[in-house]
């Protein structure tokens, strides 16, 4: 008779455990090197431009394809690797929850998640409106085709009626092709799934596949680490690239558009203070104290789910999290809690239907607020990934998709931005669901030797 796996002792190292591949860049202050690589950056794009008159338009666009190579290089490292890592991570969270935990604590925690988007999304609308950003496009010339009438979609016509066929594909009939398409949110959902039927496994069944995942882990971890070694090259060439092809005029005038961004994000995080601070009872000072480094680390890498192993590190050690809770929320959080993402979206839709003249209604607005609910869900944890999610939410409103070329140059920085904040929000998840969940029946021994863990289910 097959024994649920919850009543044995399992054996596996965590993700958290595998952030000493990431300690060394911490401690070599990767974020100074990272500002020092967008200033470097900066001054050598500037002096490439065209419009300086020192070098030739041809010439200038050759430099900046090589320029753009290490930060080409990096991104595709961190994509070829995450599905892989986000894949072992959520297994592993799982195995080590209980089944009666997870079917309270999952639903509440998408709950959660959905919560906070939509007052990402809110502050996201709020900021804009007021601020307004779009409209100083116009002293500029505006975007291309400025001015052009919105454009009416079938989506928007059909968007509630497709709200049935919307939830039942969410679970993919092709996994594979899921993972191939690099399609987030049905590999999150088919990995959950994987992880709760491996629960109902016999201990001797599910240990091949617990350390299966381990070795993926830890292989992922180390091209990650080399992926880490790139990143001050990568953002100086990405920032050199970005202003010797954009114009100086136009990157100026979109300075308004990402303060206006930064600020929202701003707020953003003073809600999770606020959420810190109300519901799990700590001081919000020093919790953001105890998080600084992983949120160093994103702004670096502009990649939350690089940022993964340190982030379940310092929820355990630093924030005294259980680690069932950091396990599993931190890699779900990774791939479907993007708030900072959605605030940016939003900001950007906005922004673009005030530079395109697009009035927008209330029916628009409520469209867009569910439509980058969705979208930031599915969002890969990547630098770069919500501009690509944004092309739908942009056609979902109706608005020109031109624009996107220019924001697509400045995204880079804001995605520093934004992945810090996304980081924040999955660290504030992990404190609010540890004072209900967790436990400290869950005891943990470490070896000096090769640090593995054993964790040992207490009924």
């Amino acid at each position: 008779m097959l024994t649920n796996i919850k009543n044995t002792v399992i054996e596996f190292r965590p993700l958290n455990n595998l952030s000493v591949y990431l300690d060394r860049l911490t401690k070599g202050r990767l974020w100074i090197k990272v500002s020092i690589g967008i200033i470097l950056g900066a001054g050598l794009g500037i002096l490439l431009n065209p419009s300086t008159g020192l070098l030739s338009e041809d010439i200038s666009l050759r430099l900046a394809d090589w320029l753009d190579l290490p930060g080409q290089i990096f991104m595709r490292l961190v994509q070829m690797i995450m599905i892989p890592l986000i894949f072992t991570s959520i297994i592993t969270g799982i195995v080590s929850n209980t089944s009666e935990n997870l079917k309270t604590f999952g639903l509440r925690l998408l709950l959660y998640f959905v919560f906070t988007t939509a007052i990402a999304i809110i502050i996201g609308l709020a900021v804009t409106l007021i601020l307004r950003p779009g409209q100083y496009i116009f002293t500029l010339g505006g975007f291309p085709n400025s001015g052009k009438s919105q454009i009416v979609t079938d989506e928007q016509t059909s968007l509630i009626d497709n709200i049935p066929n919307a939830i039942s594909n969410l679970i993919p009939n092709n996994p594979l092709e899921s993972i191939l398409m690099g399609e987030m949110l049905g590999v999150v959902i088919f990995t959950i799934i994987i992880g709760v039927a491996i629960t109902q496994l016999s201990q001797e069944t599910a240990r091949p596949i617990i350390r299966f995942s381990e070795a993926i882990q830890k292989i992922c971890m180390i091209i990650v680490s080399w992926a880490m070694m790139l990143v001050p090259y990568a953002v100086f060439g990405l920032i050199a690239a970005l202003l010797s092809r954009t114009s100086i005029e136009i990157f100026l005038g979109l300075g308004y558009y990402m303060v206006v961004v930064i600020l929202g994000l701003i707020v953003l995080v003073t809600f999770y203070l606020v959420l810190v601070l109300v519901v799990a009872k700590k001081n919000p000072f020093k919790f953001l104290k105890a998080i600084k480094e992983p949120q160093l680390l994103a702004f670096s890498t502009a990649s939350s789910a690089a940022v993964m192993p340190l982030s379940m590190k310092t929820a355990d050690e630093k924030l005294e999290v259980s680690s069932n809770i950091s396990d599993f929320i931190i890699p779900v959080g990774a791939t479907i809690n993007m708030d900072g993402t959605a605030l940016f979206q939003c900001v950007t839709t906005l922004f673009l239907a005030q530079a395109y003249g697009i009035e927008l209604t209330i029916i628009n607005l409520l469209l867009i607020t569910f439509t980058v609910v969705a979208a930031s869900i599915g969002t890969p944890a990547i630098p770069g990934g919500g501009v690509i999610i944004l092309t739908t939410v942009l056609q979902s409103a109706g608005i020109p998709i031109d624009g996107l070329i220019i924001i697509i140059g400045i995204d880079r920085i804001l995605g520093m931005f934004r992945t810090a904040v996304n980081v924040t929000g999955d660290l504030t998840a992990c404190l609010i669901f540890n004072k209900f969940y967790g436990t400290t029946s869950n005891t943990k021994t470490r070896t000096n030797e090769d640090k593995n863990i054993t964790y040992h289910k207490v009924e």
